[in-house]
């Protein structure tokens, strides 16, 4: 798989960087902090490490193998692992967003996940976003926890930490950690008034099938 189909290398480069741009607009990062990817040919492109993410230039994405190795000037993300792990293991997935957003993060410094308390949980896959096992950034382990976490899922929490989301492209990506900041904070204002009432697994399975066929399809 190599992204999108009559895609060049250079076009790519610039709607990641467009995307991490974008995950500042929306809220999802600030500073240096987050890293979207995007798979390329036998590897994938990655946003650098260290440099602010509303100011990055095409020319500062970076390539990666699957083994790791850069073939670019600049350092990659510190998460590289994690990216790369997902795309070993995950055929489906073009693209991953991994954000600090803010609601994100106040629940996973809770080391809570999203319940069913609302019916878009089921955006991520299933019924539930889990919040994966805490493990020092840009460790082996923090990639194998956030992989067990996102085991059925497209998205998930990561303790102390953020969030991350995967798609079949980068707009789908970014819509899915958007969408997943504002369940967080949806959960945890709804919190402040007491407990959410949650929807049992029925309801979230029949959820899960409507998403199935949900939205715009080709006519036949």
């Amino acid at each position: 798989m190599s992204g999108p189909a009559a895609t060049t290398e250079a076009e790519l480069r610039a709607r990641l960087a467009h995307t991490a741009h974008l995950s500042v607009v929306h809220g999802l990062n600030r500073g240096s902090s987050g890293n979207v990817s995007v798979r390329w040919g036998d590897g994938f492109l990655i946003t650098p490490s260290g440099l602010p993410t509303d100011g990055l230039a095409a020319g500062e994405m970076v390539y990666l193998d699957m083994d790791g190795h850069a073939q670019d000037v600049l350092r990659p993300s510190s998460e590289w692992r994690i990216h790369r792990d997902i795309y070993r293991a995950r055929p489906e997935a073009a693209a991953v967003v991994h954000a600090h957003s803010p609601q994100a993060v106040s629940l996973a410094c809770l080391r809570r996940g999203l319940p069913a308390f609302h019916y878009m949980v089921a955006a991520a896959g299933g019924r539930d976003i889990r919040c994966a096992d805490y493990a020092t950034f840009g460790t082996q382990a923090l990639s194998d926890a956030v992989l067990a976490a996102l085991r059925d899922r497209r998205a998930c929490l990561m303790a102390n930490h953020g969030q991350v989301a995967l798609g079949d492209s980068l707009e789908s990506a970014l819509a899915l950690a958007v969408e997943v900041e504002d369940l967080c904070g949806q959960y945890w204002r709804a919190c402040l008034l007491g407990e959410p009432v949650l929807l049992g697994d029925a309801e979230m399975d029949e959820i899960l099938a409507r998403f199935r066929d949900y939205g715009q399809r080709p006519a036949p």
